[in-house]
């Protein structure tokens, strides 16, 4: 009789849930449809730009604005006609004097506008949760394919993001496919506030190595990282070298899945619903590179989303 592959976790392991509230359940579906979008004072102040004015075409409108109505276009994923509609709607619902940016200043302004997203988090400490996922890229090479009908190569970017305990993204980069994971690690952590320090790190078993350890074990932080199934005690006396025997050992001891209860590895599916809540919810299940055409540099500088069956509907950010 052949094996069980379909899962990794044995049905009698798997943990059953049940809807016991379920007053509180309905309202929670039916709030995820609730569409509440206010404007604050200080937007509605500034949606005009104020300023000392210079000589030529004034902008009509500000940096604010512009990010405001492509943030709800990104969201809603609509065409820029029907952002800038929506967002017109939505001023004249609220009983605001202002315009709404039209579709060209939308498509104009986007390639110029510098957004800083800041870090949302409470507390000074950190849970870094880091792992990472494939974005395929859009160029000319499956265009010169469909035209020439020869074949063209795929390539891909590695996006590595690192979240918090509360599942919020701190920390990012993009890199080529062959990438090892693991050696991205430091400028993740170069890109943490110097304010915030890392009490934890979890990570899959591609983060397993020593370079790893060593990073996190000057920092005092605690490591959560599964070995490999080949993985031995080191023999060496560093402090990271006996971090990890200590985690191998223990693995060995009590077994991988009584190990991952001990030290709530479960909270390594953070990073992976932010993938899901973040990417996919947010720009759609399709998602791509699309690499610079003044530029022969390989590394991407934006990311592009396309919608399959609408091809008016691509997105930038």
């Amino acid at each position: 009789m052949a094996a069980r592959t379909s899962s990794l976790v044995h049905p009698k392991f798997k943990t059953k849930y049940s809807v016991k509230n379920w007053p509180e359940y309905d309202r929670g579906l039916r709030d995820r449809r609730d569409v509440t979008i206010w404007f604050s004072e200080d937007a509605i102040a500034r949606w005009i730009p104020r300023g000392r004015r210079k000589r030529g075409a004034q902008r009509r409108y500000s940096d604010l604005a512009i990010e405001t109505t492509l943030t709800l276009r990104l969201l809603f994923h609509l065409p820029l006609r029907q952002t800038e509609g929506f967002v017109g709607s939505l001023l004249k619902l609220m009983e605001l004097d202002l315009r709404s940016p039209d579709h060209t200043t939308l498509s104009r302004r986007a390639k110029q506008l510098e957004i800083e997203l800041p870090v949302v988090g409470k507390g000074s400490s950190i849970h870094l949760v880091v792992d990472s996922t494939g974005l395929q890229i859009v160029g000319h090479g499956p265009w010169a394919a469909a035209k020439h009908g020869v074949a063209g190569t795929r390539e891909w970017r590695k996006l590595h993001v690192g979240v918090d305990q509360n599942g919020v993204i701190v920390t990012e980069r993009i890199t080529d496919s062959n990438v090892d994971d693991a050696s991205v690690v430091p400028d993740l952590v170069d890109q943490i506030p110097g304010d915030k320090k890392i009490t934890r790190f979890t990570a899959d078993d591609a983060y397993d190595q020593s370079s790893v350890y060593e990073t996190f074990v000057e920092l005092g932080a605690t490591v959560v990282v599964p070995p490999v199934k080949t993985a031995t005690p080191s023999t060496r006396e560093t402090r990271a070298a006996r971090a990890r025997s200590r985690t191998v050992r223990r693995v060995r001891k009590v077994g991988r899945r009584k190990w991952k209860k001990e030290t709530r590895y479960h909270r390594q599916a953070r990073v992976e619903n932010t993938f899901f809540l973040s990417i996919q919810t947010t720009l759609g299940r399709s998602t791509s590179i699309t690499p610079p055409r003044q530029s022969r540099d390989r590394s991407p500088t934006r990311l592009q989303h396309s919608q399959p069956h609408a091809a008016t509907r691509n997105g930038e950010i």
